[in-house]
């Protein structure tokens, strides 16, 4: 049975999203030393502007090791609030917004102590309606060097390139004026395409 290494993400990318829609099981990194600056607290949508950034404040270590599964959130910036509104800025006027909004909006008016409970949670959710049911564990301990591992090939700077990846394109709000943006948060699929975002990533 095939087995891939991921990391934790936020509102993962659509390349994430197509590795739990083929692979037999899923481990997600909960071990390793948190790294700063990846899709573990950072997702990306289009908005008006562009392709845009959304992150996650989290509480700094002491100590320049920390364990994934023990990075807590900060509630510094109203973050809640200011994804919330960008979500809805970027995609209200796109198809499917108002048909997935509810399941989305209270991942945003509750708190989570820790980025990985709130991550696998909008994770859990985001599966049912792409109504994809992998079989997803935290992982134990951590291994050095699995094979299948994406859990820092898959990363917003410098990628590892993928020759099992390639983006398909779709409808995007702002396409008529940016082009296509690859790769995106998986909320910019499932609010542009619906039920059809299954069939992109499992194809």
């Amino acid at each position: 049975m095939a087995t891939v290494y991921l990391s934790t993400a936020y509102l993962a990318p659509v390349s994430y999203y197509c590795k739990l829609a083929t692979y037999d099981a899923i481990v997600v990194e909960a071990n390793e030393n948190y790294l700063k600056q990846t899709y573990r607290n950072r997702c990306y949508i289009a908005g008006a502007n562009g392709r845009q950034q959304l992150s996650i404040p989290v509480v700094n270590s002491l100590t320049d090791k920390c364990l994934t599964k023990d990075i807590r959130i900060s509630d510094h910036g109203h973050w809640r609030a200011q994804h919330w509104h960008s979500l809805v800025s970027a995609y209200g006027m796109s198809p499917f917004f108002e048909f997935y909004s509810d399941d989305f909006a209270p991942f945003y008016e509750q708190k989570y102590t820790f980025l990985l409970d709130f991550n696998e949670r909008l994770r859990e959710m985001v599966c049912r309606l792409l109504d994809i049911s992998p079989s997803v564990r935290l992982s134990e301990h951590y291994e050095p060097s699995p094979p299948n591992d994406f859990r820092e090939a898959i990363r917003p700077k410098h990628p590892v390139p993928d020759p099992t990846f390639t983006p398909k394109l779709y409808y995007q709000v702002f396409a008529s004026k940016y082009g296509f943006l690859p790769d995106l948060s998986i909320v910019d699929l499932l609010f542009n395409m619906g039920p059809e975002a299954a069939l992109i990533i499992s194809d």
